[in-house]
């Protein structure tokens, strides 16, 4: 069996071969960190963490980066309507970012670049667009020349004579071509700028991109992912960018997933229909949101509802139902009863299980697998007498299939000290932004688990009940 993965610049599923056998370079554009992640936001991060765990789960040694645009003209307005600078701005949507996706089971990117702590190399491949003729300097700012790059609209499969000016592709009369999109923009007054060849500036949005992929995995890369919105102009404009300077495929496979959509409308902050992660893991729990966004195919559209997410929370309590009532059996059991053919079972779910993920990462199909577990194992429990070999080949199996989709199905174990000094971490950081419901809730999981907080003039202390 192989993995096999659609690719959005072939539109077909294809064998998935890695460059290097056994490793796989993988780039996810992160957020541009001026606001907190709504829960359309948090759909890529939760969807490409379920694709590094199977890969990995398969065996690839997956080197995994996600970067923050932390510099941009949304962060620059936010700074200004709140009177801090753009640094305090980023650092507090960063820290909220991480908060959130902690919460929903994300896994830390091996490194998370900033747009801040790149420029020497975003410089340095600007310069390089110009000497190669695929850009030019205009008054300051400098600008890629759309038409030059023979493959453009590859990605998004548009003939770049019907495409018209879209999202961050600005029409200025500075431009040789209306379709030719910022690399550099020279400064404006009072806005945060960099020291260039062409002036004081700042970089444009899909450059970043570009010079963290070449810095970070090189020239070409195994996948990279993102939100459907990003493959016209954002991911087409990095392919033209590195494909011009390299002369080399920018990346073999690009992944996009779906839009979360409210009653069939895209949800934004731009349309006004969106909610906040934080507000959906406080009332609904992180692991349900979670579960709730892995029951569809990551490149299907989903339709957000309370009574979606009330459903998910139903399936996943029969999954730790089923888990918990063979932790128990195992406890008490002897382990003498018959093993019959339960192994080879267990050991087909788990085959079945293989060949739903390796089909393109098909997680909903893969809960299904997950579902039909739950029932055999609750078969399994109505015998009289029970194999420990067979109670723990079932739960051996429910622990990697909740791996691979980053879910928590066995008993809670006791807390560690470090968990413990990172909640209590997040509930000071949610006080200090005044979100009270977020801390309390904090407070009141932390007093399920038996720990006592107490909050003094030196800080706050804790004790185990």
């Amino acid at each position: 069996m192989s993995i096999h993965v659609y690719n959005s610049l072939t539109k077909k599923k294809e064998p998935f071969i890695p460059m290097e056998e056994g490793k796989v370079k993988m780039y996810v554009c992160g957020p541009t960190v001026y606001n907190y992640i709504h829960i359309g936001n948090a759909r890529p991060p939760i969807v490409y963490d379920m694709v590094r765990r199977y890969l990995e789960y398969r065996g690839f040694d997956v080197t995994f980066i996600s970067n923050f645009t932390d510099v941009d003209d949304k962060i620059i307005r936010a700074a200004n309507e709140i009177g801090e600078d753009v640094f305090q701005v980023a650092n507090r949507f960063i820290e909220a970012y991480h908060q959130d996706t902690c919460a929903l089971g994300v896994k830390e990117a091996d490194i998370h670049p900033r747009v801040t702590e790149t420029m020497p190399e975003i410089i340095s491949f600007i310069g390089a667009l110009i000497e190669k003729g695929f850009a030019y300097e205009s008054s300051g700012d400098v600008y890629f020349r759309t038409r030059k790059f023979k493959d453009y609209g590859k990605l998004s499969s548009q003939s770049i004579d019907d495409l018209r000016s879209g999202a961050r592709i600005e029409v200025d009369e500075r431009k040789e071509d209306a379709l030719d999109f910022v690399l550099w923009k020279a400064a404006k007054e009072g806005e945060i700028s960099w020291e260039s060849p062409w002036g004081e500036g700042r970089p444009g949005w899909h450059i970043e991109c570009s010079a963290m992929v070449k810095k970070y995995l090189g020239d070409t890369i195994d996948i990279h992912a993102g939100g459907q919105d990003l493959s016209f102009p954002h991911h087409e404009n990095e392919i033209a960018q590195s494909e011009a300077l390299t002369e080399k495929p920018m990346a073999n496979y690009w992944l996009h997933n779906g839009f979360i959509n409210i009653d069939n409308e895209k949800m934004s902050k731009s349309l006004g229909n969106f909610v906040l992660a934080k507000d959906i893991i406080r009332q609904h729990s992180a692991e349900v949101v979670r579960f709730f966004m892995l029951t569809a195919h990551y490149r299907s559209p989903i339709n957000f509802s309370d009574e979606l997410l009330e459903g998910a929370k139903s399936g996943l309590e029969r999954l730790r139902t089923a888990v918990s009532s063979l932790e128990h059996r195992l406890e008490e059991s002897a382990g003498l009863g018959e093993k019959g053919d339960w192994l080879e079972r267990i050991g087909a779910l788990k085959d079945r299980f293989i060949q739903e993920m390796d089909d393109d990462f098909n997680s909903a199909n893969g809960i299904s697998v997950l579902f039909d577990l739950a029932k055999e194992a609750n078969r399994y429990l109505r015998e009289e007498q029970t194999s420990k070999e067979v109670l723990e080949a079932f739960l051996q199996l429910f622990t990697e299939f909740a791996e691979v989709l980053g879910l928590t199905l066995h008993s809670q174990k006791e807390l560690l000290d470090h968990d413990i000094e990172e909640l209590i971490k997040q509930r000071n950081e949610a006080r200090k932004q005044k979100d009270f419901a977020l801390a309390d809730k904090i407070r009141d999981e932390l007093k399920e688990q038996g720990i006592v907080l107490e909050d003094t003039a030196q800080g706050v202390r804790w004790k185990r009940g």
